[in-house]
């Protein structure tokens, strides 16, 4: 009767263990999180190398939303961006959005510069002011061609 019972105990801790990963695993991927807590905001980037629905947008390093849609236009030839972000984070309508690198070998992630407008975007707003990714291999060919390369 003692095997049994450590048998429960032990099957009910690897039943606990894997809901709470589960549980977890649903908090990062953001899957408990509804419309009415997000809004949506659009920008035009010149590159989006790097950057694929689901990439994480940055305010000061913390985590405020994802990259929900991504899409060419046709007459622009420009990369037309859909950010998603927390309904508690406002950012001011004066705001830059660039993309930036976690380093030399991390990916690349959204970044806003919040600006110092009292005004703050609504949902569905453009951000404007956008700098594309910066592609490491276009600098290091400049450095070692010492800038003279087009």
């Amino acid at each position: 009767m003692a095997e049994n019972t450590t048998e429960v105990l032990v099957g009910g801790a690897v039943l606990a263990a894997a809901f709470a990963f589960a549980v977890y695993g649903a908090q990062v991927a953001g899957l408990g999180n509804t419309g009415s807590e997000t809004y949506p905001l659009t920008a035009s980037f010149r590159s989006l190398e790097g950057v694929n629905v689901g990439t994480d947008v940055r305010l000061a390093g913390v985590k405020i939303g994802t990259v929900t849609d991504v899409d060419l236009n046709p007459d622009t030839y420009r990369a037309d961006t859909v950010v998603t972000l927390r309904s508690a984070t406002q950012v001011p309508d004066d705001s830059a959005i660039v993309i930036s690198s976690e380093g030399l070998l991390g990916g690349n992630f959204v970044e806003i510069v919040p600006g110092g407008s009292p005004f703050y975007f609504a949902p569905g707003d453009e951000i404007t002011d956008t700098q594309g990714a910066v592609s490491l291999i276009s600098l290091l060919l400049k450095f070692v061609s010492g800038g003279d390369s087009p």
